[in-house]
């Protein structure tokens, strides 16, 4: 997934108990992807977040969604994590955080 200097992203929350994103997390859009995560999470019933729909992510991306499964966390609610793109796999691999999106 090379970073892209802007995109678009979607975040849904129209399928029970999930949180699906799509689009790009990059700089661009990782401070309006987490208010909308967050968002979407604050309804306690969503217990997953599911990443088939990104086509890019660069650190920034990254962030946001560790971010907003800390945010989670720390609101005692455990979220699983489906479908995370080989890149943003390969970057959480580079930056030692890979074992947080699982």
């Amino acid at each position: 997934m090379a970073p892209s200097k802007s995109g678009d992203f979607r975040v849904a929350s129209d399928r029970p108990d999930m949180v699906c994103v799509s689009g790009t997390l990059n700089f661009a859009t990782a401070e309006n992807a987490l208010m909308a995560m967050r968002k979407a999470f604050a309804n306690n019933d969503r217990h997953t977040l599911d990443l088939a729909g990104v086509d890019s992510c660069d650190s920034a991306g990254l962030a946001c969604v560790l971010a907003a499964l800390s945010e989670a966390d720390q609101g005692g609610r455990r979220v699983l994590v489906q479908h995370v793109p080989a890149g943003m796999q390969a970057l959480a691999r580079v930056c030692g955080v890979e074992s947080l999106l699982h």
